[in-house]
Formats: C-alpha cells, sequence, structure tokens
C-alpha cells in the first residue's frame, strides 16, 4: 500500500475530526479511502449515464470493429 501526503484546508480538518469523533470512521486513512471509493464510484455511474444518454440520441456505432475503426 502507498502511503500520501495531502494539504487539506482547515475547513477539511475540522469536518475529519468532527467524523472521527462521530464515529463514522475508524481514521483519518479509512475516511480517506471511503471518500475515493466514492468518488469512483460517482464517475463510474456518471459514464454508465452519457453512455445511456448516447444510446438513447443515436450517438453510437454498430457493426463490425475493424471496419468502423478504419473510418476514423
Amino acid at each position: 500500500m502507498t502511503t500520501i501526503t495531502v494539504p487539506i484546508t482547515k475547513e477539511l480538518q475540522i469536518f475529519i475530526e468532527g467524523e472521527l469523533r462521530a464515529g463514522t470512521s475508524d481514521s483519518k486513512a479509512h475516511l480517506v479511502r471511503y471518500a475515493l471509493g466514492r468518488l469512483q464510484e460517482e464517475r463510474a455511474i456518471m459514464r454508465l449515464q452519457e453512455a445511456e444518454a448516447d444510446i438513447k440520441a443515436g450517438r453510437v456505432y454498430r457493426g463490425d470493429l475493424k471496419k468502423i475503426l478504419k473510418r476514423f
């Protein structure tokens, strides 16, 4: 596992300390890993929503992938 050091604002420090006091996380590291995991999930959902919108709007390619790639 890699360790990184990230400067944070006073507001984020206060938020993290509050979360730890509330017992919503075991440690600062756990809280940051959780937040990054949620960001990954949000990005994945956003990509799926964009793909669904592309399909609904007809912005898709169908057919032989090799032939399609030759057009680009």
